[in-house]
């Protein structure tokens, strides 16, 4: 195994980002030295680009598809994840509407931001949203993700959802129960269809801005930019 040298001094003036993450000297197995850098090699930091679609009549296609095959994020960002379980049992059974949970952003297509999202919480909510494959879509549960709901005023939580990640539909309540959850899913299915579901180019065309009210918030910003 290579054995670690000491770290390179001066690489990163980034005072949150973890020691594992600075970049670094380790001795290889035939004693050549090997330059590290893990945020070049765990992340890609190239700006994005907007995916332009295709002629109307493919695009169309790719739309009904995409609207019938909604691979969810299994991720739970507050209060309302206790209501996604029960969409996925016989009484409500989303599978009948093309909706399936999946264990990674890479496998997925729909995030569900789930009532309030605090800050910690946010960071990781960022991330996984960057790692999932273009077209995804923000589902937003609950009054927390609107207003701020009964947390409008803490110093822990987000109050405006859309501030910091694209939103594509959002289902009103505290919490909302699964049926209001499936009718986010028709809607989300409708603006799909339509071609209207377009919020992973509208974060991307306005990533500056998108990532400017993040880090307003984020006191410990210790990502690159995009981590997709």
């Amino acid at each position: 195994m290579a054995e670690e040298k000491e770290n390179i001094t001066g690489m990163h003036d980034d005072k949150f980002l973890a020691p594992e993450n600075k970049k670094r000297i380790v001795i290889g197995p035939e004693g050549e030295e090997i330059h590290v850098d893990p945020l070049q090699d765990y992340f890609c930091t190239e700006r994005p680009q907007t995916s332009e679609p295709r002629n109307k009549t493919v695009e169309k296609f790719l739309n009904w598809a995409r609207a019938e095959s909604l691979w969810v994020l299994g991720f739970g960002t507050g209060c309302g994840s206790i209501e996604i379980p029960p969409l996925l049992s016989p009484r409500f059974d989303a599978y009948r509407f093309g909706v399936a949970m999946r264990a990674t952003p890479r496998q997925s297509s729909v995030i569900i931001i789930s009532g309030y999202l605090a800050v910690k919480t946010l960071k990781r909510a960022i991330r996984s949203y960057e790692q999932m494959q273009n077209p995804k879509f923000v589902i937003a549960l609950g009054s927390c993700t609107i207003n701020g709901g009964m947390y409008w005023d803490s110093y822990n939580t987000i109050n405006r959802l859309d501030h910091y990640l694209p939103v594509d539909v959002y289902v009103a309540g505290c919490m909302p129960r699964p049926e209001a959850i499936l009718s986010g899913f028709n809607k989300l299915k409708e603006r799909i269809r339509a071609g209207r579901a377009e919020g992973a180019n509208e974060y991307i065309t306005n990533l500056d801005w998108y990532k400017a009210n993040q880090k307003k918030i984020i006191k410990d910003w210790n990502m690159p930019d995009y981590n997709w």
